[in-house]
């Protein structure tokens, strides 16, 4: 068989129903935006929300929050902005090969983390321990439901940008389930129903994506070693000898490049495989059966998916773990607690925007709101003047 003629077999393998997608119709049920808007001459509704979430201010600052390694290793690691490209191009590439609705697809995974606070996770866990003390939470997913509903302030005609249905459904839910019961806020979002297979295909694309990255960037920073990972992780351990078989004289470091590349390729084509089967198998053919599932479609198959579950818990275990990481990880914790403790005690240190919504949303809910825009730079020259003052 040659290389077109297996391409070709793959794609017609994969073709979806095309009532599975969902439309770019500007009519549609998932196009509509709380202020309604003229269609666009030349571009669909979901082009238009990826263009609002690329020019916005919360997208832009990704540049400055941390993915897993801070700046203090080096600038050639990821950055949460890096990353999330990384997610969209792999989402796009989904999508594409299940003639998904790519727009949609690309717009949800670039907006999938303008939630997250300043240090990456370990801020998200220090910024919510600190919330639960006021019985309230931090939830990056909803935070950027936040932010594009409410503080992004680019248009003269509404707050924030305006996204269509569709977008703002799977930024709450592309990634977990939320209760109707626990959150009345989101009755809006559909929540009996599953999310559209574009939204469903961004949680694990951002695993795909992070999975080799880290290993990438793990290796490059001296915490993980190939001798290690092709011991312990065997999707790494099969994609690393095809490469020796392949380039049998490559130097290591090239070998492991390859490797990474084939096992993203793994990893996305299976994903792609097994999300046509179940859709198939399910006898789904339109996006209100797609809602109707009784458990997500987009999903691994068990013998990958359990590759992948050993290859996360191999990076938890060694790097995420790792004693010079978790020094950072406190180090995080310690600047964010002590900021939002001390903006909750004396309000009147806020900028003026900040201090004017206390009333209406709460301190605690504002303080979160301020810190959780920061980038890591700006939160660390903020905890620099904390210290400087008297008592702290």
């Amino acid at each position: 068989m040659t290389a077109s003629s297996a391409a070709a077999a793959f794609e017609n393998a994969l073709v979806l129903p095309p009532g599975c997608s969902v439309p770019d119709d500007a009519e549609g049920l998932l196009a509509q935006r709380v202020h309604p808007e003229p269609a666009h001459p030349y571009r669909t509704p979901f082009q238009r929300d990826r263009a609002r979430v690329i020019h916005g201010r919360a997208f832009r600052r990704l540049a400055g929050k941390t993915q897993v390694f801070t700046h203090r290793y080096s600038d050639h690691f990821r950055s949460r902005l890096t990353h999330t490209m990384e997610v969209a191009q792999i989402a796009r590439a989904i999508a594409n090969a299940l003639k998904l609705n790519e727009d949609m697809t690309e717009a949800l995974a670039l907006v999938h983390d303008i939630g997250h606070p300043p240090f990456g996770h370990a801020g998200e866990r220090a910024l919510d321990e600190a919330m639960r003390g006021f019985g309230l939470r931090f939830d990056h997913n909803l935070h950027a439901l936040r932010i594009v509903e409410y503080f992004e302030v680019r248009y003269a005609a509404f707050r924030g940008l305006n996204l269509t249905l569709g977008v703002r459904e799977g930024i709450v839910k592309h990634s977990r389930n939320y209760a109707a019961a626990e959150h009345p806020e989101l009755s809006a979002y559909f929540l009996d129903q599953q999310p559209p297979l574009e939204a469903q295909l961004i949680d694990l694309a951002d695993e795909i994506a992070y999975l080799t990255a880290d290993m990438d960037d793990g290796m490059e920073a001296g915490m993980l070693h190939p001798g290690g990972l092709r011991a312990h992780v065997r999707i790494f351990d099969h994609s690393l000898r095809a490469a020796e078989r392949e380039y049998p004289a490559a130097a290591e470091k090239l070998l492991c490049n390859e490797a990474l590349k084939k096992m993203l390729n793994t990893l996305v084509g299976d994903l792609i495989r097994e999300t046509a089967r179940r859709v198939k198998a399910g006898g789904v053919t339109t996006l209100a059966e797609v809602r109707r599932s009784p458990q997500r479609l987009v999903a691994f198959s068990p013998e990958v998916e359990e590759l992948r579950h050993e290859a996360k818990q191999y990076l938890y275990a060694t790097l995420y773990s790792s004693e010079e990481l978790q020094r950072d990880q406190q180090e995080a914790a310690t600047v964010v607690r002590n900021l939002f403790a001390c903006w909750v005690n004396d309000p009147s240190l806020l900028p003026p925007a900040y201090q004017s919504q206390v009333a209406s949303h709460g301190v605690a809910r504002v303080v979160a709101d301020y810190i959780a825009g920061m980038t890591d730079n700006y939160i660390l020259l903020q905890y620099a003047g904390w210290l400087k003052q008297p008592g702290a």
